[in-house]
C-alpha cells in the first residue's frame, strides 16, 4: 500500500487522481483533522504532526508516503528525508507533491540546473496562491529561482481558504475569498501580464472554478493532481519495489484523527467514490521509533 497523507480532505484531490491513473494500486489515506488546519501553524508544529503522520501509515503497513499537502511538503518534507528516515525508516521513502509543480514549472527534472534552455525561453510570469505557511516558506520561489531565473514568481497567501473549504462553506463565500486572494495577487504585478498560476494547496482544486472565473481568461491554471499523478507513476516505474499491483481495482483505506462521521459527510465533495472512514488503530497513536 501506498500511504497519502494530508492535514485534511484536501489530499483526496491527488488520491482520486493517483487512484485514475494507477486503479490496481493500494492506497492507504490518512487526513489530521483533528489538527486541521496546518496553514496558520509554526515550522515545528507542522513538522512533528507530519513526522506523527508519516509514522502511523508507516505502522498500517505502507513503505512509500506521499505528502499530499503543499503546507507540510514545503515545511517538513526536506527534514524529514534528510534528518528523520536515514535514522529511523532507511528503507521507507517519503515523496510531496510540489516536487512534480516545480519539475512543471522550470521544464526540468528536479535535480538539474538552470541551463541553456532556460535561458532561451522567454520571460515568464507565475502566481502561486497557497496557504500562509507555504508562501512563508518560500520553497516555490527557491525551488523555482535555482532551475528557472526568467520565471518571475509573485506569491499570495490565502487565509483560512483551505479551513472555510474544509468545513464546507457556501459557494458564494468561497468566491468571495478567491476573488479577494486574485485581486491581490494582481496588484503585485502592477498591470504586468500574468502568464500562469499554481493553485498551491491540494483543497484548492476543488475551487479551481472559481479561480477560472476571477482570473484574466487567457492565465493558465497548472494541475497540481494530475503532474503528481504523472510523477508518481514514473517514480514507481524507476523503483518496481515500491508498487504492488494486483490483477483487480484495488483497495483504497481512509483514516482521520477527527470524527469519521464528520469527515464521510464532507469527504464525497472531493473523491467522488465512497470510503469507509475510521479512526486510527490504537498502535498507530504512539510509534516507538527504532534507529
Amino acid at each position: 500500500m501506498i500511504g497519502l497523507f494530508d492535514s485534511g480532505h484536501g489530499g483526496l484531490t491527488i488520491l482520486d487522481a493517483l487512484h485514475r491513473r494507477l486503479p490496481r494500486q493500494g492506497f492507504i489515506y490518512l487526513g489530521d483533522h483533528g489538527h486541521a488546519p496546518y496553514g496558520q501553524r509554526s515550522p515545528e508544529e507542522i513538522y512533528q504532526l507530519t513526522r506523527d503522520g508519516v509514522a502511523s501509515l508507516f505502522a498500517l503497513g505502507c513503505t512509500l508516503v506521499v505528502l499530499a499537502c503543499n503546507t507540510a511538503a514545503a515545511v517538513a518534507l526536506r527534514r524529514l528525508q534528510q534528518e528523520w528516515l536515514p535514522q529511523h525508516f532507511p528503507h521507507h521513502r517519503c515523496l510531496g507533491v510540489l516536487v512534480p509543480m516545480i519539475e512543471e514549472i522550470a521544464h526540468n527534472p528536479w535535480h538539474a540546473e538552470a541551463g541553456a534552455s532556460d535561458w532561451a525561453r522567454a520571460p515568464e510570469t507565475l502566481g502561486v496562491f497557497a496557504t500562509r505557511a507555504t508562501v512563508a516558506s518560500g520553497a516555490y520561489v527557491h525551488e523555482v529561482e535555482k532551475r528557472a531565473p526568467r520565471v518571475r514568481i509573485f506569491q499570495q497567501a490565502c487565509p483560512d481558504l483551505a479551513g472555510r473549504i474544509e468545513a464546507g462553506a457556501e459557494e458564494a463565500e468561497l468566491a468571495a475569498m478567491v476573488t479577494r486572494y486574485v485581486g491581490e495577487l494582481l496588484a503585485q504585478l502592477d498591470g504586468a501580464p500574468l502568464d500562469s498560476v499554481v493553485l498551491g494547496c491540494t483543497h484548492y482544486p476543488l475551487v479551481e472554478h472559481l479561480f477560472r472565473a476571477a482570473l484574466p481568461e487567457n492565465v493558465r491554471i497548472l494541475s497540481q493532481p494530475l503532474r503528481t499523478a504523472e510523477s508518481l507513476t514514473a517514480y514507481l516505474f524507476r523503483h518496481p519495489e515500491m508498487k504492488h499491483f494486483g490483477n483487480l481495482p484495488a483497495e483504497i483505506r481512509a483514516y482521520t484523527t477527527g470524527d469519521p462521521t464528520l469527515v464521510a459527510n464532507l469527504a464525497s465533495r472531493f473523491f467522488p467514490r465512497h470510503l469507509p472512514w475510521r479512526n486510527l488503530p490504537a498502535h498507530t497513536a504512539r510509534i516507538e521509533l527504532h534507529a
